[in-house]
């Protein structure tokens, strides 16, 4: 290289560089999950799909399932009212034990006088239409304003009388809250999900003159819980505090009723694999198998399988993609054991959602 070819290098962009590993490291194939699985967190509906289903052809689906040893998926998008009974229809209806739909409530009803009232008869209709369990989004928290502007945050009395209602009709909450860390922290040199932030701008909630703090979010959602023990409740990505597993295991001796699911954060937790395989052994009933991988590919499940079953180091979590998404490193696997792949992949959520076998 002469001069001018390291002065070029010196003004190179970070959004440039893309590094080639020179590792030489095991890569395991695993197409199947190693007993027959339940996905306990993904998207089927037209929520996220600008009103068309997610999938034109459900035997498609099915057959992508069936490849892959995946027995049931459950299905955040039933939404209430018609829309659910839509999704229950399609799904849960015409392909009996491979889908169970979840509903999700109004929120911003809340705002009105009689508001909690009505979502808890929200919920009454959705159980006879045959949800499966309640769905809660961030926006609760983030979005979702009172009569007063205020935003309506999880620890709510309001919230916490429905979601109470909830556990009495034996339905199970999947809940969101917050985000990850790096989308409250400044946006600067330091944020590790900068590229992430760069291409998805509304994702980022670290003005506190508009958002609550990531902490104050998560709080709430323990007071959430643990206000509410009749209730059984999934906390998406990880509880939502992937990045924190002493967090996470904290709320699990303080809360009998909270588990999480790993949907969306194979970045997060393959980072640190010993720590998370660790609290898989502690509370082997409390963590479930969930991707957040929509639409689902044979691909994009077998990875998933490797990260959880092999052994394997240093791999990419987004092998196609040139810049991974959620952080510039790579993940290691969890290798864990039969017993407690039986319990993650699919044990557990037969328990909490009453699947046959």
């Amino acid at each position: 290289m002469n001069q001018s070819d390291w002065d070029e290098l010196e003004a190179l962009q970070l959004k440039s560089w893309t590094p080639r590993s020179q590792l030489s490291v095991p890569a395991t194939d695993v197409p199947r999950s190693a007993v027959p699985s339940v996905d306990v967190h993904n998207h089927l509906g037209r929520w996220l799909n600008d009103g068309e289903w997610m999938y034109d052809d459900v035997s498609d689906l099915i057959d992508i399932m069936d490849e892959s040893n995946v027995r049931t998926l459950v299905n955040l998008d039933g939404m209430w009212g018609d829309e659910l009974s839509e999704n229950i229809e399609r799904y849960d209806a015409a392909y009996p034990g491979r889908f169970a739909t979840f509903c999700q409530l109004e929120w911003a009803k809340l705002a009105e006088p009689d508001g909690a009232d009505r979502l808890i008869a929200s919920l009454d209709d959705s159980k006879r239409r045959g949800a499966r369990g309640v769905k809660v989004w961030k926006n609760l928290g983030l979005s979702v304003r009172d009569s007063d502007g205020a935003l309506i945050l999880p620890d709510d009395p309001r919230v916490i009388r429905v979601l109470e209602h909830a556990g009495r009709l034996g339905l199970p909450v999947l809940i969101h809250v917050a985000d990850p860390k790096a989308f409250f922290a400044p946006l600067d040199e330091t944020n590790e999900r900068i590229d992430e932030l760069r291409g998805q701008r509304d994702w980022w909630f670290g003005d506190t003159d508009v958002y609550p703090t990531f902490d104050r979010l998560v709080d709430g959602l323990a007071r959430l819980v643990i206000a509410t023990p009749g209730t059984t409740y999934i906390g998406a990505h990880v509880g939502c505090v992937g990045e924190d597993l002493d967090w996470v295991e904290r709320l699990f001796e303080q809360a009998p009723n909270f588990h999480v699911d790993m949907g969306g954060r194979m970045a997060e937790i393959g980072r640190q694999p010993r720590r998370f395989a660790a609290l898989v052994r502690r509370f082997p009933e409390r963590v479930l198998f969930g991707t957040d991988i929509y639409p689902v590919s044979a691909e994009a499940y077998a990875l998933y399988f490797r990260f959880l079953e092999t052994e394997d180091e240093s791999f990419d979590y987004a092998p196609d993609e040139a810049i991974p998404p959620q952080g510039r490193w790579t993940v290691s696997a969890l290798g864990l054991d039969a017993q407690a792949l039986a319990a993650v992949y699919a044990e557990n959520a037969r328990r909490i959602l009453s699947l046959d076998d």
